[in-house]
């Protein structure tokens, strides 16, 4: 019986262990919430960093496309300039053929006068292609952004302001004109009479 009771009270040194293993799990559940605790911040610098280096990337994409625009835009204009020049370096050689077309000789063979004008029908061609198209002109209201008036004619038959005559004419390439075209205007007998200064001394005072 003694034996038996030895056995069911635990000895001392038993006892003193049971609160040592207690606290060993309590530092163990601390540890774990600290390792927690760092993970999240971490992973809270981590996803920063991200949202950091994606803000620059597409503002690096932005910049990227800006420069790339630009750069297109710059092509074109210095294209579109070029080809200004070129063409318009070309009209007094297409004013040639019409003159030659509009005043063909008689003496001239037949053959010659159609071959220059294929020529100059090739060449118009090639020209309304890159974009020249011929400003408007007789029967039209006078324009002094597109038109260039040299002469005036007192006309009854006609509007007042109205282009009666093209002497040389206007051209655009695209929506830029390139050359005005030059004209002779009507003007009403009354316009006329109103712009003439009077001779008579009376009519001064």
């Amino acid at each position: 019986m003694e034996n038996e009771k030895e056995s069911i009270v635990p000895s001392q040194e038993e006892a003193t262990d049971k609160p040592e293993n207690g606290s060993a799990a309590g530092s163990a559940v601390t540890d774990s919430a600290g390792v927690g605790a760092d993970l999240a911040a971490a992973f809270d610098k981590l996803k920063a960093e991200r949202d950091a280096l994606y803000d620059r990337l597409l503002r690096k994409q932005a910049e990227l496309e800006n420069v790339r625009k630009r750069a297109q835009r710059e092509r074109e204009e210095f294209l579109q300039h070029a080809t200004a020049d070129l063409i318009r370096a070309l009209l007094p050689t297409l004013d040639g053929f019409e003159r030659a077309l509009a005043h063909r000789d008689a003496g001239v063979p037949a053959e010659f006068s159609q071959g220059m004008e294929l020529i100059y029908r090739d060449l118009l061609d090639v020209l309304r292609r890159a974009g020249l198209t011929p400003v408007e002109t007789v029967g039209k209201i006078f324009d002094p952004h597109i038109h260039q008036a040299v002469e005036t004619v007192v006309s009854a038959e006609h509007r007042d302001q109205e282009i009666v005559e093209e002497l040389q004419r206007g051209y655009r390439l695209k929506q830029r004109l390139l050359r005005p075209a030059i004209v002779k205007v009507a003007v009403a007998a009354e316009s006329a009479a109103a712009a003439e200064p009077s001779d008579d001394p009376a009519s001064s005072k």
